[in-house]
């Protein structure tokens, strides 16, 4: 077979991590882009707001682009989308409610126009030498779809995120007789998403969390509610207005994503709500306790998220009692749990009444477990197999899953990003890998922001900075004045007299040190200040500041 019938799967997010999905099937001259996600930064990441996928292998062939497809509207599926537009311009394929969401992300960045499509599930739309289907699955967010990509050499299955879900909130039940009948047709290859693999058994139905809710709201008949969720798990929202309304309860949303989300929802008909039942948080205080609900973010313990102002008595307009119940309707993401029991622990202080999920069933995952995942497997068939969407542990064990419905190992890929999977109709082998890594977003900056900077910002934030100001002569290269010593975050300077004189003092000496040539060497000599300062700080206090000289010639 000729080289340029095979086809390549390349993932730039989403593989030894969750978040950050962005995947190409990539045939001849065309590729397919599925979906463009964003994810949060780690703690070491000082200053950065989020961290998207780096895209020069796109940018470089941008002219091969057919389209972005998109599964769902979580932001680590689209959250990437306004900052990838600004590189590359290309048409965006979505159901409603993704693209809903999307638009308002435009807006914000000040996108102009933009070709977006809305498709429904069960649609087909042809791209180049492809065509994409989407198949209705069950998420914690309505209008979430698989994708089922014909190329020449067969289907390309991805899972999108998904569970199996037979009583949903709304929409339909999982399109198991579509997903059967492409694998009947031949699925080449198949790349599963693996988040909640660990967990044996099968993900509980979201109604259960309704049933808790109306539990939970009729022994407390007396309280104020203030539940925290996620703004995107629409599907929970719903719940928490369900409860709301059988209780004869007004609702009030607190956050900015949760009025965006829940206003687009609304718009689009993914949401159902009583006419009055939804009130402005302004006009919050002509109700009583027993009648309201107060629906926020900041389940994860965002340090600016609207359930931790609130915590920290900093929100303008509500104000915590010990006649409030709060709930925390969602897992703590890894990474979160301490920012959790921060804000958990605040909120208990003021004395009200927290409820979190290992008290009582307030959240059901989105993501399939162990039964599920086998199921789809069973059905799709696949000849190659990609787990995708989780962190190594979890690439692995869904690798081991497969293996044990029949899937031969050299047939399973564990990927990183960037690797480059090329898969004709006789086998499958990793060539070239492009390059993939995260792009760090800070402000209006994209990019700018590398590992020297951030190993600068964490040298700061552990040790201070010191700052030496010396004035030399141009014309016979004396000094005129100083030196003067700045410290910021190092020590405070009026306790430190001492210190701070014995510093000048070893710096006027590097300075006595040099002839008049070093002394015009400003290089020579600002790296002499640092080197001789550094030392005499280290053995006096045994701290490393950041030392910043400054020489001025007048």
């Amino acid at each position: 077979m000729k080289n340029s019938n095979k086809l390549k799967i390349i993932p730039l997010g989403g593989m030894y991590e969750v978040g950050k999905n962005l995947t190409l099937v990539e045939y001849r001259d065309e590729i397919i882009i599925v979906d463009c996600g964003l994810t949060f930064p780690e703690e070491e990441m000082l200053g950065i707001d989020v961290v998207i996928p780096d895209i020069s292998y796109l940018i470089k062939n941008q002219e091969k682009i057919k389209a972005l497809v998109l599964t769902h509207g979580h932001e680590d599926h689209i959250g990437a989308i306004p900052y990838i537009l600004k590189k590359i311009k290309m048409p965006i394929y979505g159901t409603p409610l993704t693209l809903g969401l999307l638009e308002n992300k435009l807006k914000e960045h000040k996108l102009g126009e933009v070709d977006l499509n809305v498709v429904h599930a069960g649609q087909n739309v042809k791209l180049g030498k492809m065509e994409v289907e989407w198949i209705s699955v069950n998420h914690s967010i309505p209008d979430s779809c698989a994708l089922a990509i014909k190329t020449p050499l067969g289907y390309v299955y991805h899972s999108g995120d998904f569970k199996v879900d037979y009583t949903p909130i709304s929409g339909e039940v999982i399109d198991l007789q579509r997903i059967a009948k492409i694998g009947e047709k031949g699925v080449i290859a198949m790349i599963g998403e693996s988040t909640n693999v660990l967990r044996e058994g099968y993900t509980m139905s979201e109604s259960k969390v309704g049933e808790t809710f109306n539990r939970i709201f009729s022994n407390h008949i007396t309280n104020r509610i203030i539940i925290a969720t996620f703004a995107s798990n629409v599907h929970r929202i719903q719940q928490i207005i369900n409860a709301a309304e059988n209780f004869n309860r007004k609702v009030v949303l607190s956050g900015r994503s949760m009025l965006n989300v829940t206003e687009t929802a609304n718009k689009l008909g993914y949401l159902k709500v009583k006419k009055g039942t939804l009130i402005d948080i302004k006009n919050m205080d002509k109700y009583d306790d027993k009648d309201l609900v107060i629906i926020t973010t900041g389940s994860q313990g965002e340090p600016m998220s609207a359930l931790t102002r609130i915590a920290y008595g900093e929100h303008r307009r509500i104000q915590l009692t010990p006649n409030d119940i709060v709930i925390l309707s969602a897992t703590p993401i890894p990474g979160n749990e301490m920012d959790v029991s921060k804000v958990t622990n605040k909120l208990m202080e003021v004395g009200a009444n927290v409820i979190y999920e290992t008290l009582t069933e307030i959240h059901v995952s989105g993501h399939a477990c162990q039964e599920e995942l086998k199921l789809i497997l069973s059905l799709v068939k696949p000849k190659y197999f990609i787990p995708a969407h989780g962190e190594l542990r979890h690439l692995l064990k869904h690798a081991s899953i497969a293996e044990d419905l029949g899937i031969g190992r050299e047939n399973i890929f564990i990927m990183e990003n960037g690797n480059c999977l090329e898969i004709s109709q006789k086998d499958a082998k990793f060539v070239s890998d492009v390059p993939a890594g995260n792009i760090l977003v800070d402000g209006l900056g994209i990019g700018d922001v590398g590992n020297i900077v951030l190993r600068d910002r964490k040298h700061l934030s552990e040790d201070g900075l010191i700052v030496v100001v010396v004035t030399i002569s141009k014309s016979d290269g004396k000094i005129i004045s100083g030196p003067d010593i700045i410290s910021r975050g190092f020590v405070y300077v009026r306790e430190s007299e001492d210190l701070m004189d014995e510093a000048r003092e070893i710096v006027k000496k590097t300075l006595g040190k040099c002839d008049s040539k070093s002394i015009t060497d400003w290089s020579t000599l600002k790296n002499n200040i640092r080197e001789d300062l550094k030392g005499f700080l280290f053995s006096k206090i045994k701290r490393n500041p950041m030392i910043l000289p400054i020489i001025m010639e007048i």
